[in-house]
């Protein structure tokens, strides 16, 4: 099939679900990433590779999306909102907004719980111990592999991992310090995802990000979204909308009178019947005039509108 025609496929546009979700790539839009921090202050940006700027109140936690660059996202938190970032995170352009979602939801977490003269829970030291911000990949199964200045720990599948540089010297910090990577897929530049943290990002930040990767359920995309070399990698699934709860409707006149009759039905077949009463009943049905038996059948709303005669006014004293 040549490209022109495969570009106008409509299947192309079909969603479907993805799993595993770390190789589901981007959707092309930072909507789940932001959502966890929807009522934070919004700048869109003309100017400048940034297209979309979200704030906490206080701007100490900045939420970057550069629609156009490798790096898609920038995330930072300092202490001021004029003080250099004390850490950084970034997500490339490959990267499921799942991902960036399960770091934005910790965040909009910690500020919530701040106190603004304090530095907060997302300014936090991070953990001396290196497997506290990639415990739950230790905990899913995934293998630990060391090297000199590297740990390495991947996928049960080999497609997902984590590179942990315990050898690089960051900016005013000593030897042993961490700059932590989450990868998954293939390398390329259309297939490999990438989540950098600096050498001060708290682990339970990390950690967060690294527990979405360890989620067996699947996102949805859109065919085209899933890189070609990436196809035979991953599971697809037509997605099936959940079927919209069907709505209660208000009783008809026709339901009233159904509902009435059946009751009415049941009562006399569960009242005691003599002789006498069944004699009795059947003199009735013989004596009951033609004009009678059509007033028994009314409906209710005739019923209604017939008119009753009124009873003779008794004598004034």
């Amino acid at each position: 099939m040549s490209a022109s025609h495969d570009f106008h496929d409509p299947s192309r546009y079909e969603e479907v679900r993805v799993s595993p979700m770390y190789l589901a790539g981007s959707n092309g839009t930072g909507d789940i990433g932001f959502a966890p921090v929807a009522h934070w202050p919004h700048h869109y940006l003309d100017d400048g590779p940034c297209q979309l700027l979200v704030t906490s109140p206080d701007q100490r936690i900045r939420i970057g999306w550069f629609g156009d660059d490798f790096e898609l996202w920038k995330i930072t938190a300092a202490q001021e909102a004029v003080a250099p970032p004390r850490w950084t995170a970034t997500f490339n352009h490959v990267s499921p907004p799942e991902l960036v979602a399960a770091l934005t939801t910790v965040l909009a977490q910690d500020y919530a719980t701040s106190d603004p003269y304090e530095n907060g829970r997302f300014l936090a030291n991070p953990s001396v111990y290196w497997s506290d911000a990639v415990q739950p990949l230790l905990d899913a199964g995934w293998q630990l592999k060391r090297t000199y200045g590297f740990i390495d720990i991947t996928a049960p599948d080999g497609l997902a991992g984590v590179e942990i540089d315990t050898h690089r010297e960051g900016p005013g910090e000593g030897p042993g310090s961490q700059f932590i990577t989450l990868w998954a897929g293939p390398r390329g530049w259309g297939t490999r995802t990438e989540a950098v943290f600096t050498y001060r990002t708290p682990s339970h930040l990390i950690a967060a990000t690294a527990a979405a990767m360890t989620k067996s359920a699947p996102v949805v995309r859109e065919r085209h979204m899933i890189h070609r070399e990436m196809e035979h990698l991953v599971t697809l699934t037509p997605f099936v909308p959940l079927a919209a709860p069907r709505t209660s409707r208000s009783p008809t006149p026709l339901d009233v009178r159904r509902t009435a009759v059946t009751e009415a039905v049941r009562r006399a077949a569960r009242a005691p019947r003599t002789a006498a009463d069944l004699r009795v009943m059947a003199a009735q049905s013989r004596t009951t005039t033609p004009a009678q038996k059509r007033s028994a059948v009314l409906p209710p709303t005739a019923a209604a509108q017939t008119p009753v005669a009124s009873s003779p006014r008794r004598p004034g004293r």
